[in-house]
């Protein structure tokens, strides 16, 4: 059964599905960035070696996303030798995450290309609409935060 959808909903969702696309978010093992890795664990390490160390169910928290899905990204970077884990005496049901000095580095490495990648983009969008496309995307992570 098709819901009949309005031409601006129809438009927003072809506009966002390009951009998904054109961006390489629909590439599960590499980041938009072209980095052999992928988005979430990027995303993760990031929030690690910025804020870190941090609980588990906060690294959660922040990315969103369900505690299974984190445990398992977790796996992943102590698997790539990127994080460690492990509790403290305070709280022994809290898992501690922390970044190794190999993930520092990883981190270093994608926040690099991520640079290369924004400020290629920012350079092809007209001096005089970059304000513009900015505001426009503050506006949709806004409209994003308030409707689930």
């Amino acid at each position: 059964m098709s819901v009949p959808v309005d031409p601006a909903t129809h438009a927003l969702q072809a506009r966002i599905t390009a951009f998904v696309r054109g961006f390489g978010l629909h590439q599960p093992d590499a980041t938009p960035c072209g980095q052999p890795i992928p988005v979430s664990e990027a995303y993760a390490l990031a929030e690690l070696d910025r804020d870190g160390p941090l609980a588990q169910h906060d690294l959660g928290a922040r990315l969103r996303l369900e505690k299974s899905t984190v445990s398992r990204l977790v796996g992943q970077l102590e698997k790539r030798g990127w994080l460690t884990r492990g509790r403290r005496d305070a709280d022994g049901r809290v898992v501690w995450l922390e970044v190794t000095d190999a993930g520092r580095t990883a981190a270093a490495n994608l926040a690099t290309a991520r640079a290369v990648r924004f400020t290629a983009l920012l350079e092809a969008i007209p001096d005089d609409k970059r304000a513009a496309v900015i505001d426009a995307l503050d506006t949709l992570v806004e409209a994003l935060h308030e409707k689930p």
